[in-house]
């Protein structure tokens, strides 16, 4: 398959700010998309895993987002959950969507 660059499309309405704190949480996201846009609104770095189900976990081992920052990953199309940790309150925005 070739590796295409589309710009970011966003499934508008789909997206959630969630507050990833010092306890692993997850939401799912709902869909099928293949990317997500996650973007860091907090002081303070989020760290995020993908997962099939409500089990999935997050922490300081997983996908960093620093403070202010945004970015897009891309993931399976069956991983439906998002798991969030922070060591300390921040914000981050999660929306899913295809492209990069």
């Amino acid at each position: 398959m070739a590796h295409q660059n589309a710009p970011f499309a966003p499934s508008y309405g789909a997206g959630v700010t969630v507050a990833p704190s010092s306890s692993s949480a997850n939401s799912k996201i709902g869909g099928t998309t293949q990317t997500l846009c996650l973007t860091n609104l907090g002081a303070y770095t989020a760290y995020v895993h993908c997962g099939e189900d409500n089990t999935v976990v997050a922490g300081t081992t997983d996908y960093p987002i620093p403070a202010g920052m945004q970015v897009t990953i891309t993931k399976p199309r069956d991983y439906q959950w998002v798991a969030y940790y922070a060591a300390t309150t921040t914000s981050l925005h999660v929306m899913p969507g295809e492209g990069y």
